[in-house]
């Protein structure tokens, strides 16, 4: 917490239609806010900034239900965050935070959090006020130490001018695995793991954001706030997977994305993944995705740095008979871009591993997904070659997300079946399958972020 950070207890503040109770662990003061069960009931702070400027606010609320209980907050009477979602944490004694940056006037400001259903809103501990504007888990966080990155040459560079790797993991696609993207399960990757980075995978068919535009956009816009209180970094991942085109789905791509941008612009620590894995297209067409897309996004967010798929699953090329040459000859027309690239250590070995070594010497990559298992994320493990791989990207400074931070049957997948359903435990090692134990034993050796 930065010296400017105040915490202002909601039992301390203005309650209409709601209690302060204290019959659930872990809230900090006296007691906590339940909501009564109806639209406008709301709590209301009054806080104080000893200069005008923008703040990071950041809410502490539980909801043991599964259900969203959505709020507007509201900045001196002006709405800042609409129907902002509050999901469900799992139990009622499980605590976390909604994190979203507002404008703040010198002296006392009013913030108001307003239930906008009949359900009313989760459990509110309490809002803490960072008035010099600081991003909530800033100081010794990645983004703490960090701050915005931009692309540099063939590298992710820091807001010192400085190359940097990020390491971290991709969840499974959040249609069928919310219950393992919690506030629990995020404080160990951030806390325990010692990640600097999450891959938020939102799948576009398979029964995900097509089917339900405006639930998977709040579930990401959620989990980026998670991520953000937490100091980590975010890839919003758009999960094209089938249809192999990205261009069947450019008409949703450009609605999805002019909302992220427009709402996540001010912060710091997001990547935005634009097309998964293309398949069965030929590189010009992914470019011209690319091409039609990214200025769409830049009309709303001129600075987070943008990954682009590459061909045959990004691959590279490789895995249709190509390799980094083409996309060397005919790169992407925009700047502060990267190219994705993924590899499964059973499969792939000296053929995709040496397309990625010469390709980092011309192109900035990252690589977005990749497994110690084979290609369909299950299998025996082969962790000597994903220990090659691992070396070669820490020489190249090559950030890295793996595949996939779930309980999925899956080898693959680094929890073992039943882990998420039960709530974890999420930190240690004996929730963790072999795969599970050595990526995070790789995760959570020191950072060198360079900061001179």
């Amino acid at each position: 917490m930065s010296a400017a950070a105040t915490v202002y207890e909601a039992e301390s503040a203005t309650v209409s239609q709601g209690a302060v109770e204290s019959n659930h662990r872990g809230y900090t003061g006296s007691g906590f806010v339940n909501y009564t069960n109806t639209t406008g009931s709301s709590v209301e702070w009054t806080v104080n900034a000893a200069k005008a400027g923008s703040a990071s606010l950041a809410i502490r609320f539980a909801n043991g239900t599964s259900a969203n209980r959505p709020m507007n907050i509201t900045v001196n009477g002006a709405t800042v965050a609409a129907n902002r979602a509050f999901p469900g944490t799992g139990a009622w004694t499980t605590w976390t935070t909604a994190s979203l940056t507002a404008e703040l006037k010198a002296g006392a400001n009013t913030v108001k959090a307003t239930a906008t259903t009949a359900n009313g809103g989760p459990n509110v501990d309490s809002l803490t006020a960072d008035t010099e504007g600081a991003p909530p888990g800033g100081g010794g966080t990645p983004v703490g130490v960090n701050g915005q990155l931009t692309v540099c040459g063939t590298k992710l560079c820091n807001q010192n001018g400085k190359p940097i790797q990020l390491r971290g993991m991709s969840t499974h696609g959040i249609q069928w695995y919310p219950q393992c993207v919690t506030g629990g399960s995020l404080d160990a990757l951030a806390n325990d793991w010692n990640a600097d980075v999450v891959r938020i995978s939102m799948y576009i068919q398979e029964g995900g954001y097509e089917t339900n535009p405006r639930k998977f956009t709040d579930l990401v816009h959620t989990m980026i706030e998670q991520a953000t209180a937490r100091g980590m970094y975010a890839i919003v991942d758009w999960h094209m997977l089938s249809p192999g085109d990205p261009n069947h789905n450019l008409a949703r791509a450009k609605t999805f994305f002019t909302e992220i941008a427009q709402r996540h612009a001010n912060k710091t620590n997001l990547l935005y993944e634009i097309a998964n894995e293309p398949s069965g297209v030929s590189w010009s067409r992914v470019k011209s995705y690319a091409e039609q897309l990214i200025p769409v996004i830049r009309q709303h967010d001129a600075d987070t740095p943008i990954l682009v798929g590459t061909r045959a699953w990004s691959s590279l090329g490789v895995s249709d008979g190509a390799d980094e040459t083409e996309i060397v000859n005919n790169p992407v027309n925009a700047s502060n871009i990267m190219y994705t690239f993924h590899f499964y250590a059973a499969s792939h070995h000296d053929e995709y591993f040496n397309t990625l070594s010469r390709a980092a010497d011309k192109l900035p990559i990252f690589v977005t997904e990749f497994g110690t298992q084979t290609y369909t994320g299950d299998g025996g493990n082969d962790f000597a070659m994903a220990q090659r791989y691992l070396d070669l990207m820490a020489s190249k400074k090559i950030s890295w997300t793996s595949w996939n931070y779930s309980d999925d049957s899956r080898s693959g997948a680094v929890f073992k079946p039943g882990t998420c359903n039960s709530n974890g435990p999420w930190t240690g090692t004996s929730s963790l399958k072999p795969a599970g134990v050595w990526i995070r034993d790789r995760i959570r050796t020191a950072d060198s972020f360079p900061t001179g």
